[in-house]
């Protein structure tokens, strides 16, 4: 009865559920600076491992040591302080800590608190924008898997197929509970979107003999395919490749690097889908309007 009572608040009220979005979500935030950190050295090491296999079919491998999302518990990786449950406080325990750890003073990046507050903010933003029910349960979960596949390609240039495959299903599925799209547009907006970079990949390729994005960009571009449907594809096209050009440009120009300098494009699909699910629209009335 207590959990239909809180439903029942949350719909009832938007500012009750803004409210609890953005509190959950900085907790979800803090779970996300782990998946950002740990998913990559888990596929890595799963891979080291795959490759030792095929090397040596007939050895036995030894057990792996635990490592996951899970375990072990999170550690200083200066000292190996294990972090304690008040200091882990999304946000206030690393203002408390001076932004420092309590074991040996290493400073804590202000990176961790950033992804938590981006995370707690855009959740709210579209709890805002959709209200309480399912369209809005699903699009604050997908805002979730583009904070963690951001980061990930920032850090690393890899965006794990299981962020990227989970965000294409949830998407798929929505379409076919909500309104937001139908599942037609849904399914040819993740066809088009993958054949879209993909195209391009290979274009670039035989051109230049070189590889000018990841496989990872193509899957992203169509897990937002399905979220926004074939027809707001080029928003996202043309809001990504404007953003990614000039950030390139100018890190080119700052560091001084030629052309090869390699930027994950990743990030800035992910910045275009987001705002596309939620404005695309009003973007798409501006844009020819403007015109």
């Amino acid at each position: 009865m207590e959990n239909i009572a809180l439903f029942e608040l949350l719909a009832a009220s938007p500012l009750a559920f803004v409210i609890t979005t953005f509190c959950i979500s900085l907790l979800v935030g803090s779970f996300l600076n782990v998946v950002i950190y740990r998913l990559p050295i888990m596929m890595e090491r799963e891979w080291q491992r795959d490759i030792e296999q095929f090397q040596n079919p007939d050895k036995e491998l030894p057990p792996a040591p635990t490592f996951n999302l899970v375990k072990p518990d999170s550690t200083c990786p200066n000292c190996q302080h294990k972090i304690r449950a008040w200091e882990n406080i999304p946000v206030i325990s690393w203002l408390m800590l001076g932004r420092k750890c309590s074991g040996c003073a290493n400073p804590i990046s202000a990176r961790y608190p950033a992804v938590e507050l981006l995370t707690a903010v855009m959740s709210a933003v579209v709890a805002y924008q959709l209200g309480f029910g399912l369209t809005g349960a699903a699009f604050i979960l997908g805002t979730w898997l583009l904070v963690a596949m951001t980061f990930i390609d920032l850090d690393k240039m890899l965006l794990p197929d299981s962020l990227t495959l989970l965000l294409l299903w949830i998407g798929l599925g929505i379409s076919c509970f909500e309104s937001t799209i139908s599942p037609i547009d849904s399914i040819i907006g993740a066809i088009i979107g993958y054949l879209i970079l993909w195209s391009i990949y290979w274009a670039f390729k035989l051109l230049t003999g070189k590889e000018g994005m990841g496989y990872g960009d193509f899957k992203l571009l169509a897990a937002l395919g399905a979220w926004v449907g074939w027809q707001h594809l080029p928003i996202i096209i043309l809001l990504s490749s404007v953003v990614g050009a000039v950030v390139g440009i100018t890190l080119m120009f700052i560091k001084k690097k030629d052309s090869d300098l390699a930027i994950p494009f990743g990030p800035y699909l992910a910045a275009a889908g987001w705002l596309t699910m939620l404005y695309g629209d009003l973007i798409a009335d501006w844009y020819l309007s403007t015109l």
